[in-house]
This record gives structure tokens, sequence and C-alpha cells, in this order.
């Protein structure tokens, strides 16, 4: 059941709102850093996928790399 404690959720409030101003910040800052490669030569969207590919398990991206050149194969795409 949920408390009927006003305090208890103007702090639960609270606790959020300071969360998602910090999210905002540090997506702002993420925005900054990108602006700032692209200004030095690099793609966003090209570093963005980079940095998918890094976060990945070393055997999904492999059976993915394997099954994208199957399909390149399959569609005469090199």
């Amino acid at each position: 059941t949920l408390s009927s404690s006003s305090a208890a959720s103007d702090v639960y409030k609270r606790q959020i709102e300071k969360l998602e101003e910090e999210k905002n910040n540090i997506l702002a800052d993420i925005k900054e850093v990108y602006s700032e490669a692209k200004s030095s030569g690099y793609e966003p969207k090209i570093m963005r996928k980079v940095l998918i590919i890094r976060k990945m398990d070393v055997d999904e991206r492999l059976e993915q790399e394997a099954l994208l050149e199957n399909y390149r194969n399959a569609l005469g795409i090199f």
C-alpha cells in the first residue's frame, strides 16, 4: 500500500527531480563532447556506433559481423 505521508512523497519527488536535472546536465555534457569531437574532424554518428560496438559482448559482436557479411555477400554489396 502507498503511504499517505505527504512528506515521504515530497522526498521522492525531490529525489526524482534532482536526478532528472543531473541526467539533463550529463546529456548536455555528452552533446558538447560530440560537438567538440566534430570540430576536431570526428564524425559523431560513427563515434556513437563505435561506442555501441565497444559495449557489446565479443561473441555477440563477432556473430553480428558474420551475419552482416553474409547479407552483404547475398546482396552483392561490397
